[in-house]
């Protein structure tokens, strides 16, 4: 009587077919996945600061010092539905601009992008319903002061609820 392990062995043998297919798979998953990556950035990044960059650094300089001039200092408070905006000046008595816009985006995607209709609240803290999600966030401030000062600010903070 044989042994029965004698008849059970596996004959299977790796062969080139068998390379290639892994070598093939292995690379298709690798450049399957490098393309994903590389749309979803381009697709998520909004890319365009300012329209020319040569023509806003001309004037870069003289707008700085003009709007440290101000004495302007801001900050941000939040949580799920409301955003406040601290801006005051360098004594701190709140600020009241001419004009002031306020865009709460994300750092890498116009998704989440939400136009923010600043109210005055109490104490001049400015108020304005915001969706505020954990994550990173840029409060970007564009507006005129009032003897006609540009005024441009952005605020990155992090809101984490845990």
């Amino acid at each position: 009587m044989t042994d029965a392990t004698e008849h059970n062995v596996d004959d299977r043998k790796i062969t080139g077919w068998h390379v290639a297919s892994m070598f093939v798979g292995g690379f298709g998953v690798i450049i399957g996945v490098n393309i994903y990556m590389a749309t979803q950035a381009v697709g998520t990044f909004p890319g365009l600061e300012v329209s020319s960059s040569y023509a806003d650094s001309q004037t870069f300089d003289d707008r700085r010092v003009a709007q440290e001039a101000l004495g302007w200092h801001a900050s941000v408070e939040t949580d799920a539905d409301e955003l406040r905006l601290s801006l005051v000046d360098a004594s701190g008595r709140p600020v009241y601009p001419a004009q002031l816009d306020a865009l709460l985006t994300r750092p890498t995607t116009r998704a989440d992008d939400q136009i923010l209709e600043l109210t005055r609240g109490a104490n001049g803290v400015l108020v304005a319903p915001a969706e505020i999600g954990d994550g990173r966030w840029r409060l970007r401030l564009t507006g005129t002061a009032r003897d006609g000062t540009d005024y441009r600010h952005n605020i990155t903070f992090t809101v984490n609820r845990d």
